[in-house]
């Protein structure tokens, strides 16, 4: 069985810096790779989790390229997802994903991860863990939290 592969763009990772649960989101990826303007938004100067690794794109991307709406972090995670084919990319920015779901890059996010990490039996419920994002000023809609409440028998 081959290795699922993540990439990721910058908020996943903080908000699960946020819940202090960083550990968390490397036993539901294994490994994350991450392009260098993810790696300066969320690691600065910091070192990287062994686990996560930097992979700077091969192809220069303007954010008009893929959208004007876009940061440098998303744009170049769309680029390495569309230069290693994962099996996921991991954004929560509603643009961004609209704008890898056009290239057909399946797209998690930060609440989809923590559903998978339910369904996997890495944590017991994801109430808690949600209620803690909200917390932490990581917005999730209402239906959002509804629905990811009920997907998980919650």
């Amino acid at each position: 069985m081959s290795e699922t592969i993540f990439v990721s763009n910058s908020s996943p990772i903080i908000a699960f810096e946020r819940l202090r649960k960083l550990s968390l989101l490397q036993q539901i990826t294994h490994q994350l790779y991450i392009p260098t303007a993810v790696r300066q938004e969320v690691f600065s100067l910091r070192p990287l989790p062994n686990w996560i690794i930097e992979r700077p794109i091969t192809q220069a991307v303007s954010a008009f390229t893929l959208s004007p709406r876009l940061g440098q972090g998303e744009c170049e995670a769309i680029v390495l997802a569309l230069e290693m084919l994962p099996n996921y990319i991991l954004l929560d920015d509603l643009s961004a994903r609209q704008t890898a779901q056009s290239f057909n890059i399946t797209v998690i996010g930060t609440v989809g991860l923590l559903i998978l990490a339910r369904q996997r039996n890495l944590i017991v419920e994801i109430k808690p863990h949600l209620d803690d994002l909200i917390k932490a000023e990581f917005h999730i809609s209402k239906g959002l939290y509804q629905m990811a409440l009920k997907h998980v028998g919650e």
